[in-house]
């Protein structure tokens, strides 16, 4: 005679492991604040500040230099990881995290 085994209901704490995020430069929130600077939150926790004042003030700003309209800057919002702004404009979310996890605060 044969024995039936009886089935067992997963669970989802056997059957996904925990997740743990493998890109943790990936921005999650963004808050444009009043200088030209960001409040940013990353997937894993970390938060920190952005300056933009002198990048977007410069006369090498490149693209950049449209942020200068304050309208425009309060714009930011989060896409794909990235801090990014109409007109294709965003920031290197890796680069941002780098130097907000050795210092806090990101001046460009």
């Amino acid at each position: 005679m044969r024995t039936q085994s009886v089935a067992q209901k997963d669970s989802p704490i056997t059957v996904t492991p925990a997740i743990q995020p493998r890109m943790p430069w990936r921005v999650v929130e963004v808050q444009p604040l009043d200088g030209f600077r960001l409040r940013v939150r990353f997937v894993d926790g970390l938060e920190g500040e952005v300056m933009m004042t002198a990048l977007v003030h410069s006369p090498a700003a490149g693209v950049f230099s449209r942020l200068s309209d304050p309208s425009l800057f309060a714009q930011a919002f989060v896409e794909h990881g990235a801090v990014t702004w109409p007109g294709e404009i965003d920031l290197a979310p890796d680069a941002m995290y780098a130097k907000i996890k050795t210092s806090g605060t990101w001046v460009l």
